[in-house]
C-alpha cells in the first residue's frame, strides 16, 4: 500500500512499511524512510508507483476549472475528497481526489485552508480582487519581457529611461523596470551599464554624472521653494571704510570684504568684514531649514548650486556700490612691525568700493607691482586695472602684512608652507544659461597658489576665523572649530565644539565663520559670534546653541558627509572636463610625475592617472607619456610610457610636498585646495536576487 501525505507543506507518495494510531513509517522511491503523522495522511492507494501517481495526479489537477470548481463547492467547511465527489462524479477515484486536493491547495484566491484536507471557498469580492491581481501580474511578467526584448535590441523603452539612474543606483527590486534591465542583461549576457549604453538609454556622459548627483544629494530637485528674502535691519550704524573684496570673476556670494585705515600714522586698522545673513535669518526658520537642509553650495566648472536662495544672496552679498550689513573684525597693529595690538567686532553696515577679481588681475597685481613706488599704467581689463591701481597702497600693506602674518604661522607650525602644484581654473567659453550640456569648448588656465592677491585674501580670513574661535572660548560660547592635532602622516584635521589648535594652519584654534552665504557651518558661527557682540560676557546664555548642545554635533556630523560628497562631486566634474580637455585639443602626449608606483601626475593639467610602464620608476621621475583612450563614463584615461625625461640623480626628493599644505584652511571657497586626484567608483551591475 501507498500513501499521500503532507510534509510540510509539500505533497509526497510513498509505500507503507509500518502504521500506528498516531504515525506512519514510508520509504520514498529514493530509498529514504520517514516518521508520517497519521493526521497528515491524505489518501491510501494500491497503484499506481508513488512517482507514477503523482505525476498523473498533478496532470488531472490542471484540468480542474478553478471556477467551476468554486460554483459547486459548499458553503462552510468542505473536504477535498468531497468537492472531487461534486466535481467528478460520486464515485470519484483517489487519483481524482488527490488531483482536486493539489488544485485547491494551489489556489488560495479561490479556496482558504482550513485544516488539513479541509477547504473554505472565498467570498466572491475577494475571488474578484485576487484575479485582478493574478491578471495583473500577467500582463507585468509580458510587458517586463517586452522590455527585456527591446533593450536587448538595442532600444530603451520610455518607461526605464525615466527611472534610469534610480535602477542604477537606487533601484527599487520589485520595479519592472529594474527586472527588465536585469532579465535583459541577462539574456544578452551583457553588464547592465553597457547595456544600457548600447540601448541609448543614457543621454550623454556629462548626464549620467549630473543627474546621478542629483539622485543622491537633490531627490526632490534642485529649484527653492518661493520665499521672501529677509530685508536687513535699517538702522545699523555705518562704518566709516571703504572696503574692497576679492573673488573669481563667477562670484556671485561675496562673503569678505577688507579695508585698511591709518597708512601712515604708525597705527593700522585692518577690517574684514563678513556678509551678515545671520542678522535676519533665525534659527529654526524657514529659510534656515533650507540652508540646513542644503549645508553647503556645490560647486563645479560653469555651475553651482547655492546654499541659499538667489534672492536672499543678493541681499546679503557684499556688492560694490552699496551699503551691506556686515558682521565686522577690526585689528589694530603697528604699522612697522606689523605687531596686533587689539581686535574689536562690530555689527554695522559696511560700504563696498569695489568688487576686484583675482583671475583678471593676478598678472598685473604682483610682487613687484606691489613694492613699486608709483603703480604702472593698467594693463589689464581697464576696470578692474584701474581699481586695483586706485587701491594700491592698500594693497601693498595688506600683502606686507599677509607675509608677516604667514611667517608668524610657519613658525608655530614648525615648517613653512609649500605649495608646490597649481590650482587649475575651468571655463567653459559656449555655456548657455543655465546647467552644463557637457560637450562646451572647455579652458584650463593656472593659477599659482601663493599669488599675492591669494595670499592676502586666506591670511585675512585665517585671522578672522582664529581671532573669532578664540573670542568665541574665551566667552563661553560653544561653536564649531576645525582642528588638526599634529601635521605627522595620518593626522586628519577634526570637526567639533571644543577650540583646540589647528597644527597644519599653526593657530591656537579656527572656527570657520567667513563664508556664512555658502557654508552652513559659517552661519551657525556667526549667529554665536553675534550673540557675543550683543552680550558679552552673558553671550553663553543668549546664543542660540548652548554649551553642549546636541544640535551642534547633528550639525557637524551632517556637514561634513554632505561637504565631503559635494567635493568629491567638484573633483568628479573637473576630471571630467580635464579629459575633455584632452579630446578637444587632440592632445596624446603629455609630460607627467611620477607620484608613487604606476600613478603619474600631469604636469601642466589637473590630471592623474594610471601608468603602465616598467619597474623602477621612483617617486619625482619625470616621464613623457602616450595617452590611450579617454572614456568620459569612468573618468579614467589609460598612459604608456614613451620616455624618461629626468636623469635617476634629478628625480631624488622631487615630488614631495608639504602634506598639510593640501589641507590650509585660509580662503573661504577657494581654502587652498591641491590638484586633482580623484577615485572614481566603477558601478556594479544590479544584484540580479
Amino acid at each position: 500500500m501507498y500513501l499521500m501525505f503532507d510534509e510540510a507543506g509539500k505533497f509526497m507518495a510513498a509505500r507503507l512499511l509500518s502504521e500506528s494510531d498516531a504515525s506512519a513509517q514510508v520509504e520514498l522511491d529514493s530509498g529514504k524512510r520517514l516518521k508520517v503523522k497519521t493526521a497528515n495522511v491524505m489518501l491510501r492507494f494500491d497503484k499506481p508507483t508513488p512517482a507514477q501517481f503523482m505525476e498523473q495526479a498533478q496532470a488531472l489537477s490542471q484540468s480542474v476549472d478553478l471556477e467551476m470548481a468554486w460554483e459547486f463547492a459548499p458553503e462552510g467547511d468542505f473536504g477535498f475528497a468531497d468537492l472531487a465527489r461534486d466535481y467528478f462524479s460520486d464515485k470519484a477515484s483517489v487519483l481524482e481526489q488527490a488531483g482536486m486536493l493539489m488544485r485547491l491547495f494551489e489556489a488560495p484566491h479561490y479556496f482558504r485552508r482550513a485544516g488539513k484536507g479541509m477547504f473554505r471557498k472565498a467570498p466572491a469580492d475577494i475571488v474578484a480582487q485576487a484575479l485582478a491581481a493574478i491578471e495583473k501580474k500577467r500582463l507585468q511578467t509580458e510587458l517586463i519581457a517586452q522590455w527585456a526584448r527591446e533593450l536587448v535590441q538595442g532600444h530603451c523603452p520610455a518607461p526605464v529611461r525615466a527611472q534610469l539612474y534610480k535602477i542604477l543606483f537606487k533601484p527599487d527590486k520589485n520595479a519592472p523596470e529594474y527586472k527588465a534591465v536585469v532579465q535583459a542583461s541577462r539574456d544578452s549576457h551583457t553588464a547592465p551599464l553597457d547595456l544600457l549604453l548600447q540601448s541609448g538609454a543614457i543621454d550623454s556622459p556629462f548626464q549620467f554624472h549630473w543627474k546621478r548627483f542629483l539622485l543622491e544629494n537633490f531627490p526632490q530637485g534642485t529649484a527653492f521653494p518661493a520665499l521672501d528674502a529677509v530685508a536687513p535691519a535699517a538702522d545699523l550704524p555705518l562704518a566709516p571704510v571703504a572696503a574692497f573684496s576679492i573673488d573669481d570673476s563667477a562670484t556671485t556670494e561675496i562673503d569678505d570684504a577688507l579695508s585698511v585705515q591709518g597708512l601712515g600714522s604708525g597705527t593700522v586698522t585692518i577690517g574684514v568684514h563678513i556678509a551678515a545673513p545671520g542678522l535676519a535669518i533665525a534659527p529654526d526658520s524657514a529659510i534656515d531649514r533650507l540652508g540646513r537642509q542644503r549645508l553647503s553650495t556645490v560647486y563645479m566648472p560653469g555651475y553651482k548650486l547655492t546654499m541659499l536662495p538667489d534672492a536672499l544672496v543678493e541681499v546679503y552679498t557684499l556688492q560694490q556700490g552699496r551699503n551691506c550689513p556686515a558682521l565686522s573684525l577690526y585689528v589694530t597693529l603697528d604699522e612697522q612691525t606689523l605687531e596686533i595690538h587689539s581686535s574689536e567686532t562690530r555689527i554695522e553696515s559696511v560700504p563696498i568700493s569695489h568688487n576686484l577679481r583675482h583671475d583678471q588681475l593676478d598678472s598685473l597685481v604682483t610682487e613687484d607691482w606691489l613694492q613699486a613706488a608709483q603703480a604702472p599704467a593698467p594693463s589689464n581689463d581697464k576696470e578692474q586695472a584701474a581699481a586695483a591701481t586706485a587701491l594700491h597702497t592698500q594693497l601693498a600693506f595688506l600683502h606686507r602684512f599677509a607675509c608677516a602674518h604667514k611667517a608668524r604661522r610657519e613658525i608655530v607650525r614648525g615648517k613653512p608652507e609649500s605649495f608646490n602644484r597649481p590650482d587649475y581654473n575651468f571655463r567653459l567659453t559656449n555655456l548657455e544659461a543655465g546647467e552644463p550640456a557637457g560637450d562646451e569648448t572647455v579652458q584650463i588656465s593656472v593659477r599659482q597658489r601663493g599669488a599675492p592677491l591669494d595670499l592676502i585674501v586666506a591670511e585675512a580670513m585665517i585671522l578672522a576665523n582664529s581671532t573669532w574661535g578664540q573670542w568665541l572660548a574665551s566667552l563661553g560660547v560653544p561653536a564649531i572649530y576645525r582642528s588638526q592635532a599634529s601635521m605627522a602622516p595620518g593626522v586628519k584635521v577634526r570637526m567639533g565644539t571644543r577650540a583646540l589648535p589647528h597644527a597644519g594652519i599653526g593657530v591656537p584654534s579656527y572656527a570657520w565663520s567667513t563664508s556664512p552665504l555658502r557654508r552652513y557651518t559659517d552661519l551657525v558661527n556667526q549667529w554665536q559670534i553675534i550673540a557675543c557682540v550683543r552680550h558679552g560676557s552673558t553671550a553663553a546664555l543668549a546664543a542660540p546653541f548652548k554649551p553642549k548642545d546636541a544640535q551642534l554635533f547633528s550639525i557637524i556630523s551632517a556637514f561634513e558627509a554632505t561637504y565631503a560628497a559635494y567635493n568629491s562631486y567638484q573633483s568628479a566634474m573637473e576630471r571630467f572636463w580635464t579629459l575633455q580637455f584632452l579630446r578637444q585639443n587632440a592632445i596624446t602626449e603629455l609630460v607627467a610625475t611620477v607620484i608613487k608606483d604606476g600613478l603619474a601626475r600631469a604636469d601642466d593639467l589637473p590630471l592623474v592617472m594610471a601608468i603602465a610602464a616598467g619597474p623602477g620608476l621612483p617617486r619625482g621621475a619625470q616621464v613623457r607619456l602616450r595617452l590611450g583612450a579617454v572614456d568620459l563614463m569612468t573618468l579614467d584615461v589609460s598612459a604608456t610610457v614613451l620616455e624618461r625625461l629626468d636623469s635617476p640623480e634629478q628625480a631624488e626628493g622631487d615630488g614631495a610636498e608639504d602634506p598639510s599644505a593640501a589641507a590650509g584652511e585660509g580662503e573661504d571657497e577657494e581654502d587652498l585646495v591641491g590638484a586633482i586626484t580623484i577615485a572614481v567608483d566603477v558601478l556594479d551591475p544590479p544584484d540580479p536576487a
